[in-house]
Order: C-alpha cells, then structure tokens, then sequence
C-alpha cells in the first residue's frame, strides 16, 4: 500500500533529506520518499501497518520541523508570501544601524542589542532548543545559536545579531529560490482539469474526469483544457498545446484527429469521443512524471546529503577542541580561543552545500520543462550532461512515422490523375492506398472490374478506363513501356489502358530540422550519432546520408536493436525512439529519450527523458540544459567548499573575524544560491 502526504511550510532541503532518511528506518516501511520540490511525502508499507507508520512519520516530520503540517494531498502548495521575512530583517537592520550609530551605554547597550537578537533570532533559537530536546542536535540552527550565543556572552553584540541578521538575509533568498523553482515545475501541474462536460442524451453535466469511462463523448468548449484523451467526432478548433509540448504556435485540429488531455481549446466547440480514462490519460501520465521528477536523486544530491550528516558533529568537535586545547597548551585567555571557536562554527554551516546542489537540480529540471522536455530526475539530468553517443530510430522518430506522396509526376492533369489513382485504391486498408485517398479532394469514381495482383499490384476498370496500378514488374508483366525511376521510397507506377501515365512517390517524411539537428549535436560534443531501423537497406542508407548520420543499421527486429546497441555501450550511450517495439532498447540504453507526443505509452515509461513534441531538435537543447546544470553544481561545490577552508583556516588563526564568517557562511550561501538559479534560464 501507498501513501502520499504534503508536507505544508517545508522550505529547508536538508530537513527533507533528513525526515527521508528517518523516516525510511521506521519499522514496516518498505520505502519512503521525501519531494522537496513538490513537499510530497510517499510512504509504502503493508496495508496492516500503515495507521501506524503514518503516526510514527508525522512524529518524525514535526521532529526535525516542528511548523510543518502534514496532510493528504489534495492540491499543489501555494506560495506562500515573504512579506513577514521582509519586514522582520528591515526592523532589524534598521535598529541595528541606529545602535551602531548611537552606541548606548550599558547595561541599556546590551538589553537593546538582545532585543534585537531575539527579533531576528527566535525562530532560529526555538527550533535549535526543540531539536535538541528531541535529540537532533547537530544542525545548522545549533550551530547558529551556539556561536550567537557565545559572541554575546563575550561582549561581540553587533556581531551576534549580525550573523542572525545575514542568515535570516540568506534565508530569504533561499526561500525565494525555491520557491521560484518549485513554481517553474509545478507550472506544469496546472494542466490537471478540474472537471469535464459529459453529454448525455443530448444534455451536457460537469463531472470529475476520473468519472468519465472510454467511448463516452464530451464537450469543450472555447477556453477551457481538454480533460482526456480522445478523438474528434464533432467541431473544429485551434488548441494551446504550449503545456505539454513547449509550442507556443497554436495547432489547428478537425473532425478525425486525435486530441489530448492537457490542450487549451481556444475557439471552436468540440465534441470528443473518448479513448482513454482519465488514470490513463496523457496528462496525468505527465504530471506523475512531473510529481515524482525531483525524488530520483543524483550522485551529487546523495553525496551532499551524506556529507552533512557527518560533517556537522565533526566541526562541532573541532571546535570544541579549539576553544579548549590552544589556551591550555599556550597558556592563552580563553576569551580569544572561544571567539575564534564561535567564528570557526559560523564558518563552518554547510548551508551552502546542502540548499544550492538540490536547487541546481530542481532548477534544471524546471528550466527543461519549460522547454518541452521532461527529465524524469536529477539523476538523468547527470547521465545526459555525459553522453557521448545517441542512437536512433527512424520511424516516428526521425520521420513522421506517416505515408504521404512527395512527388506526383504525370503527363495528363494531376487532380485527374490522383483521383484515378485513389479510385483504384478507395477499398484498400494499406497504408501507402490510404495516403493516396487521403490526398485526393475529388470525388472517388465507381470502379467496374478490380483484380489485387499480389506482389503487383492492382488491375482495374474506372469509367470504361483500364487502370494498372502497382511497382515497376506489374507494368512490365503487362507489356507497359516505361522508364524505371530511381527514387527514395515506394514508387507507384500508373499505365492507363496499356499507356504509361506517370508515378507517385510514397515516402514517410523526415521531421522539421532533422539534418540540422545532427550538426548541433556535433557541435554540443557528441562524438557519434547511430541509426537501428527496421527499414529496408536502400532507404535507411539514404535518409542517413542525407542528415548526416554516422552509421546506419537497417532490417532489425526489436531484439537486433538491443544486441546492436550493446556493441555501442563502451560509450555512453542514449537511445532515442518512440514505438512499443523501442522499449526494450531505451531500457538497456545508459539513457533512454522517449518522443512523447505521439510515442507509445511502453516508450514513454520506459524512458528517463520525454520530448513531449517529438521533435529530435529538442534534444540538443536537453544536452545543453543538463551540461550548464552540472556546471552550476560544480561551481558550487568547488566554491562553497574552497571558500569555507580558506576562512575556515583564517578563523582558527584569528585573522578572520566575525564578519568574515557570516560572508564564509551567508555570503556563500546567497551567492551559491543566486548561482544556481541560473538553471532555471537553462531552456532559453
């Protein structure tokens, strides 16, 4: 059994991590997640044991943030305002300033500046004395309140209520960039409808989507988000599939076509058959992606959490030792060695580490969002930033994955031709015959006499005319002249009573921008692009020749394609594609990227990243987001560690002082911060 919980006011990254991590141990949990970015908690546990568990959880939550309420979900979390924030660090600036300026004598001096202390301070000295008492010692609050504290106690007023002031300070940006990543992705979770017009006996009843059943017909009309899948029976419109696909030109969709939950409908009324319930949708399946992006956890997000847990209590000791051992060896006062202690602790916060990776993280998820793509988590966004080769499919990969004619060459007038041509072929189910009808707009003419030549093609009579219709051996069979034409795709041959008149070329056509796509990934640093197709030899070398592709494999079966990729995997490898037949290969792949909007539902779980408008020219984008995402990580690590040990060093030779410290550990902070929510911009 699973339960899914939100945990209200949760604004802290390495709390989450901690109640994930303690909640985990309860007896019974078979496993428990903590989301951050979405404040969902999932636990699952036999059906039997989860009152329970459920109870020991919200004990834990409330232990490590006392103000958190926890609750079942039942609705994204809304931002909440900073107005509050705002005002209690301007008071406090404001008094500290004037007491700067004014310098009061004591005991008035000391009274004022611990009025402002506790002002800007109390949230920071509660939660570190509740954690304490609950046996969680070691944590930031601690750390803060302790060297607060003691540079109080050793007359450094300004400098304690500082460190409070600055922190608060750094809070605050932390909370605006989370709350500003958190709204990126969970922008995507607008597309959830809230009802849907069931027409009934010609009456129309809003109702739950989740109530609508398969082949029920609904109605949407002008301004309101189609709520499931389904086909258009009635009405024409243009729909906003900005939400889903990142297109932000409007689609225009007819009586035939297919539509998904997730449009905006932003003309015409439509009457919609549905095809799938609302559990199956194309939006909910995206908004589980989405809910459940931010829980998959890169290396990088692991080892911050673990590097926390062990380096608190570990510089808590080290200060300890330099409070005590300097002044006893040296015979020293105290009063320094404590003060360089109490810098040392300042210091020694690792907030920047622990806010600044997992906002990285979330950040890029939201910035590839944005941009169509959904990385199904921070663990992706690593491999992908380390690709080295992509391998891909053709069909509804590279190519529209649909038959239409892309040449028609004729002696006699064109509409005249095709509508003899579909004529012949109106009674056909293939697709390369329904092409062809599709592309006739005249009136199909009564066909007298019909013979299917298998292998050939057909044989028929319209309107007293004797049509053959098929490859190049139907016409030869018959005595037809004719000069074999040498083109890319299947080549329809036409002779009308016994004189050759002309030929279609059927193809299925590349998507927008394929060749160019190619080069980009060259230029992203991709060493090797790949093609697996099933296709015959002849048209998969050409289309590979003509965008540029490295090597082409054509005539395999679905498991030839995973035993083709497994000789490709000394490399990194990222497989793109979209049919069911594909999923085993995106599986097997280091990296699996799904076509989304039109891709096979087995594809699109089987993937870790989703390019929701099928365009392979989305994916130098995901490339370029994931490679500037690890940058940023980076950067931070390197900069908020290489910054701490410097000053850290400083401090406990005395050089560094207080307000050296607050930068070590707030300045870094903020800028780390500021740092990664670049990642944010990463779809631009």
């Amino acid at each position: 059994m699973e339960k899914t919980y939100r945990l209200d006011g949760l604004d802290c990254a390495h709390c989450a991590a901690k109640i994930e991590h303690a909640v985990q141990g309860i007896s019974g949990v078979k496993r428990a997640t903590v989301d951050f970015m979405t404040t969902k908690m999932i636990i699952e546990a036999p059906e039997k044991d989860m009152p329970r568990i459920c109870d020991e959880a919200e004990r834990t939550v409330h232990q490590f943030e006392p103000e958190v309420e926890m609750k079942d979900l039942t609705a994204p979390k809304e931002e909440e305002s900073q107005t509050g924030k705002i005002i209690q660090i301007a008071v406090a600036l404001v008094a500290t300033a004037a007491l700067v300026l004014l310098d009061p004598t004591m005991p008035w001096k000391f009274a004022a500046y611990l009025a402002v202390y506790l002002w800007i301070g109390w949230d920071v000295l509660k939660t570190a004395a509740t954690n304490i008492l609950k046996g969680q010692v070691f944590d930031e609050n601690f750390l803060m309140s302790v060297a607060t504290i003691g540079a109080l106690a050793i007359g450094e007023y300004p400098e304690a209520v500082g460190v409070m002031l600055f922190y608060q300070v750094g809070e605050f940006f932390q909370d605006y960039a989370v709350n500003r990543s958190r709204k990126s992705i969970s922008a995507l979770l607008e597309i959830r409808p809230d009802y849907a017009n069931r027409l009934v006996d010609g009456q129309v009843e809003k109702v739950a989507p989740e109530s609508v059943k398969i082949g029920e017909t609904i109605v949407v009309n002008p301004g309101e988000r189609v709520p499931l899948d389904g086909e258009i029976i009635d009405g024409q419109s243009f729909v906003d599939t900005s939400a889903l696909t990142g297109e932000s030109v409007p689609r225009k969709v007819v009586v035939g076509e297919e539509i998904l939950s997730g449009f905006v409908n932003q003309s015409g009324r439509l009457t919609v058959k549905t095809t799938t319930t609302f559990g199956e949708s194309t939006v909910n399946k995206i908004l589980d992606l989405v809910e459940n992006a931010s829980s998959k956890k890169a290396p990088a997000e692991n080892f911050i959490t673990s590097f926390a847990r062990y380096y608190t209590p570990i510089v808590v000791g080290l200060a300890v030792l330099l409070a005590v051992v300097p002044p006893m060896i040296l015979n020293e006062p105290f009063q320094m060695w404590v003060y360089r202690a109490l810098t040392f602790l300042v210091i020694s916060c690792p907030c920047a580490l622990v806010i600044s990776v997992p906002l990285s993280f979330f950040g890029g998820i939201g910035g590839a969002s944005k941009a169509g793509i959904l990385i199904k988590g921070s663990n992706y966004i690593e491999r992908l930033a380390t690709i080295e080769t992509l391998v891909f499919d053709k069909t509804g990969t590279l190519t529209k994955g649909v038959f239409a004619i892309q040449k028609m060459d004729t002696t006699m007038d064109q509409e005249k031709f095709l509508q003899g041509v579909a004529s012949v072929e109106q009674n056909s189910s293939h697709p390369i015959a329904q092409s062809i009808l599709k592309a006739n707009h005249a009136p199909l003419l009564p066909v007298t006499s019909l013979e299917e030549r298998a292998g050939y093609g057909v044989d028929a009579v319209v309107e007293g005319q004797h049509y053959l219709v098929g490859n190049a051996k139907l016409l030869e069979q018959a005595g037809v002249v004719f000069e074999p034409v040498q083109e890319i795709g299947t080549v329809i041959y036409v002779a009308i009573d016994q004189q050759y008149a002309g030929y279609l070329l059927i193809a299925d056509e590349l998507k927008a921008d394929v060749a160019t796509t190619m080069s980009e990934l060259k230029q992203t640093g991709i060493k090797q692009t790949v093609m697996l197709t099933g296709d015959n030899r002849t048209i998969a070398e050409a289309i590979g020749n003509k965008i540029g592709m490295d090597k082409v494999y054509s005539e395999l079966l679905p498991a030839d394609k995973v035993t083709q990729l497994e000789k490709l995997l000394d490399q990194k490898v990222a497989f793109v594609g979209d049919g069911m037949n594909d999923a085993p290969v995106l599986a097997r792949a280091d990296l699996g990227i799904a076509m989304g909007g039109l891709g096979s539902d087995a594809a699109i779980e089987a993937a870790d990243v989703v390019i929701m408008d099928d365009q392979p020219a989305r994916i130098p984008a995901a490339i370029k987001i994931a490679r500037k995402t690890m940058r940023i990580v980076k950067q931070n690590i390197v900069f908020a560690i290489g910054i701490k040990i410097f000053v850290l060093i400083l401090g406990a030779l005395g050089i560094a002082s207080m307000g050296a410290a607050v930068f070590a550990d707030v300045g870094v902070t903020v800028l780390a911060v500021l740092n990664a929510m670049r990642c944010l911009n990463s779809g631009k």
